[in-house]
């Protein structure tokens, strides 16, 4: 396992899980690993360029998938000490981040703070308490303040992909989709579902920041 010493200043619980995590990339599929491997292309042309790496998540109600790999894309740049990544989450349609993934992540070692109480609240995700948090709601993938040119649209639901196979203004397109712990609402598998649909998504998150960071594998 390879880790970055340049930011450690995580929340305890979130450090010793992605600890955990990032010990794990040998349970990633090769399939995977070719379209994280253009994922992680993308950020180290940009930041050898010194330009800024743009990520932007999207699934079709911005509510689960798209949330939990926007929140693990800005934590794992801040872990291994990879500059100028901004990260975005947007859908086909607007709902609200799901409780039951904000749920899942507080349990990984966020902290979320909901600000409101309309149907779709804005949370504040902290990783830690010096860096400004991420902003969680559910909104369409072109919404004001998202990007909308020299981006990556990372695809994270099949159901996205395969309705938006265009991207206006994206600079590559990368599908990794997830399958939804949504199927599993209701049922007594429920929470082991999010837990591991959170772990999956975090591995390969990680994965990607420690390739730009510590040598890739043959793209």
């Amino acid at each position: 396992m390879e880790t970055s010493l340049a930011n450690p200043q995580l929340y305890g619980p979130l450090q010793r899980y992605i600890d955990s995590v990032a010990g794990e990339f040998n349970q990633i599929p090769e399939d995977r690993r070719r379209a994280l491997n253009k994922l992680a292309w993308y950020v180290q042309t940009k930041v050898k360029a010194n330009s800024m790496a743009r990520l932007t998540f999207i699934c079709t109600h911005n509510s689960r998938r798209s949330h939990l790999a926007q929140i693990w894309a800005q934590t794992a740049a801040h872990y291994y000490g990879v500059p100028g990544v901004e990260t975005y989450s947007g859908g086909t349609e607007a709902t609200a981040f799901n409780a039951r993934a904000v749920k899942a992540m507080t349990k990984a070692g966020f902290r979320i703070e909901p600000t409101g109480e309309e149907k779709n609240p804005v949370y504040l995700v902290r990783f830690n308490d010096e860096t400004a948090p991420v902003k969680a709601f559910s909104k369409i993938y072109d919404a004001v303040g998202n990007p909308r040119q020299d981006f990556c649209a990372v695809m994270t639901c099949s159901q996205a992909d395969q309705n938006c196979p265009f991207i206006p203004g994206a600079s590559l397109r990368v599908a990794i989709p997830y399958n939804d712990p949504k199927d599993f609402d209701g049922t007594p598998q429920e929470e082991a579902q999010y837990e591991e649909r959170t772990r999956q998504i975090a591995r390969e998150i990680l994965y990607v920041f420690n390739q730009v960071t510590n040598g890739h594998e043959k793209w």
